[in-house]
């Protein structure tokens, strides 16, 4: 079947820079914007709180999606709220399709559900361990057959590991070729987990880290164990029980036809499929009709309509219970659900079941409330946090209780010596460029900074458990010996964990009293540089092209490029995948004669317009203007150099004279400890404290 034939062009194309933050901060909410912009949780004393009826939910519905800041967030949206077993309100609002005008209906348009795939192949997954099929303390290696993995650990991965992001693997999110525009190709989901099997880096079931590749995992074990293919278990065992007739993994003509169509910036994005093509972890596509019939299902201890039965009652409970927290009010991820990301620390959150995706053109949300036979489905055709205003206004609305705010018994904080365990750098194990930074405050308190939200002092309120002064949590981890090894930061990134790093030896060249020494203990602490007190590290060598875009594409980790490198001088360069990596997101090019020069040392304005091309135009030149600069620097450096000396992207080598003006020393060849400063400054410099451009605010936040 040719499916281009079928399916109406659109104007958006599927750029390296679209696909890549489709998929790098998608197949899963988009945290990092919406959990910082959180609504503080709030009492429900003396709250007068409606009853959920047709009426009220529909009135609630129609008064928020008529809401102008709403109806901007996306062109269209389909929403679906059950409860006690009946759909109260299914309603769709905006267009499906801009250009014709075409309305959104709940019943026939077809979305795509990004990572509430994921609850459906975890409901799968459960159907095969109440066979006996599947056991979910099983090593995974068990289903794989001839796919394998590097485990350096005594603990093997299990399959309960892989349903609650704990399987210790190292970070394998889909890269961006997987949005494909080739709507007539086909991947198979085992040539691809064979081609993209990470290893294990952690040992597994002790740090969370959402994990996308798990479910690719997952969906090969289901269909290993039930030996049909995956889509086939799919449409046979779960969706034809429950009467989802207009949900595939594969995007039949018939569901085509009733697409709706994708927006970015408001502009249509190009149809595309997917790699693989039968996605576990995130391709499923569906009605918000028919999410409310597994909606309606689960609440009701897997009964269907027919008299059998989705699921068995104790398997659907097991499905709600959290199953790792760094503190039981930061909870993590159930068999198929996370935690709310919009109100952790909430004294009633664990109540709550969330699961939530982002695909280029299309975000959702599924959020139910047990005890309460409730759930709700939204699902929008263009990226944003639509869904996060939703569940905040509804929880708020209706069941207040769910937000309201922990309370702590009298706590007497730890000794400053017992404190400074926690103080050190902590990187996301997700999102390694976040990188916080934790060290001793006055009064016995800790102080917490992080690149989006600052500088904050930290109360503790209970072993390992900390609060600042806007009552966000932060959790640590400690192991059995009682070092610390993790926290969670649920309004940076409530996906992952952060790491601890390791208390860094040092090298033989660097003494302690060493100008750049801090940098540089920083980044090995982060395990960029070896951590082995015996190695040199070279500090006044000068850095290459290729190794300082080589850093760079390390500290930022961006999945490197497979494709033939661009460059004539590069083909067989080590790092050659870097390189092609920066050109294709349009932050290095090459000279008139197709040559990258990989081994020519780099000057530090070279450096500085890497950089900002990295930041995609955030800083416009005339907000630029005003900033300073002394020395010599080419012209076509200059509003790279001002973004250098605005943010602090540098070390002590950069003076100020009298009047101001910074000297970058712009056509100076850029040191190994010079490179190893901007890096750190890079990772751990407050992006919400540092700039000097006006006010300090940034431009769009």
């Amino acid at each position: 079947m040719n499916l281009h034939k079928n399916w109406k062009a659109a104007s958006v194309k599927l750029t390296k820079a679209t696909m890549a933050a489709a998929l790098a901060l998608t197949l899963l909410p988009p945290v990092m914007a919406s959990a910082a912009a959180a609504p503080t949780a709030v009492s429900s004393t003396n709250v007068q709180t409606p009853t959920l009826t047709a009426s009220s939910v529909t009135a609630f519905l129609d008064a928020f999606f008529a809401e102008g800041a709403i109806q901007e967030m996306a062109p269209g949206a389909a929403v679906v709220v059950v409860k006690n077993g009946q759909v109260l309100a299914e309603k769709g609002y905006g267009y499906a399709d801009v250009d014709s005008k075409r309305k959104v209906d709940p019943k026939k348009d077809v979305f795509r559900m990004a990572s509430v795939s994921k609850t459906f192949t975890s409901t799968a997954i459960m159907q095969l361990v109440e066979q006996g099929k599947v056991g979910l303390n099983t090593d995974i290696r068990t289903y794989l057959g001839d796919l394998t993995f590097n485990n350096p650990f005594d603990k093997p991965v299990t399959v309960g590991d892989l349903m609650t992001h704990l399987s210790g693997f190292q970070i394998q999110d889909p890269v961006a070729e997987d949005l494909n525009p080739n709507l007539d190709e086909y991947v198979d989901l085992k040539d691809y987990i064979k081609k993209y099997m990470p290893d294990v880096v952690r040992e597994p079931g002790t740090a969370y880290m959402y994990d996308n590749f798990a479910f690719l995992l997952l969906g090969y074990i289901v269909q290993q164990a039930s030996g049909m293919p995956y889509e086939k278990y799919m449409e046979q065992h779960v969706f034809e029980p429950l009467g989802m007739e207009s949900t595939d993994f594969l995007i039949r003509e018939d569901l085509m036809k009733r697409a709706a169509t994708g927006y970015a910036g408001g502009e249509p994005v190009e149809p595309y499929t997917v790699r693989p093509t039968v996605m576990p972890s995130g391709g499923m596509f569906s009605t918000a009709d028919d999410m409310s019939k597994f909606m309606i299902a689960f609440l009701n201890e897997g009964k269907l309509p027919s008299g059998k039965s989705l699921l068995q009652a104790d398997t659907i409970d097991s499905m709600t219970k959290y199953r790792s927290a760094i503190h039981p009010l930061l909870p993590d991820a159930t068999y198929g659900f996370e935690a709310p990301t919009q109100l952790p620390g909430a004294g009633s959150s664990d109540k709550v079941i969330t699961k939530a995706g982002d695909i280029a053109g299309a975000s959702s949300l599924m959020f139910l409330i047990p005890e309460q036979d409730t759930g709700v489905f939204v699902v929008y055709n263009q990226n944003g946090g639509l869904r996060e205003q939703l569940y905040a206004a509804f929880i708020a609305k209706f069941f207040p209780q769910y937000a309201a705010e922990a309370t702590f018994p009298a706590f007497t904080p730890e000794s400053p010596e017992q404190l400074a365990r926690y103080a050190g750098l902590y990187k996301d194990l997700r999102v390694e460029s976040i990188v916080s930074k934790v060290g001793a405050g006055s009064r016995g308190r800790m102080v917490m900074s992080d690149p989006l939200t600052g500088e904050r002092a930290l109360k503790q309120v209970a072993p390992g458990l900390f609060i600042d002064a806007n009552k966000r949590l932060v959790g640590f981890k400690l192991d059995d010996a009682g070092n610390v090894t993790y926290l969670k930061e649920p309004y940076l990134n409530p996906m992952g964990y952060e790491q601890k790093g390791e208390k860094p030896a040092g090298f033989n060249d660097v003494p302690s009293t060493h100008p750049y020494a801090s940098y540089i203990l920083d980044l090995q602490s982060l395990r960029y540089y070896p951590n082995d007190p015996n190695q040199a590290f070279g500090p006044d060598e000068a850095m290459t092209r290729a190794e300082y875009v080589e850093m760079l594409m390390r500290t930022s980790a961006i999945p490197l490029s497979e494709k033939t490198p661009k460059f004539k001088d590069i083909q067989n360069h080590p790092y050659a995948a870097a390189i092609q990596t920066a050109y294709e997101y349009g932050l290095v090019s090459g000279n008139d004669k197709g040559l990258f020069q990989p081994d020519r040392p780099i000057t530090r304005q070279e450096a500085a317009v890497i950089i900002y091309n990295s930041l995609g135009g955030l800083y416009p030149d005339e907000l630029l203007q005003p900033i300073k600069l002394s020395g010599h620097t080419d012209k076509w450096a200059v509003s790279a150099v001002k973004l250098m000396v605005t943010m602090g992207y540098h070390g002590p080598e950069v003076k100020k004279n009298s009047a101001g003006a910074a000297d970058f020393l712009s056509k100076k060849v850029l040191t190994r400890a010079e490179n190893a400063a901007i890096n750190d400054m890079l990772l751990t410099s407050s992006l919400a404290g540092n700039s000097q451009l006006g006010d300090g605010s940034l431009p769009g936040n």
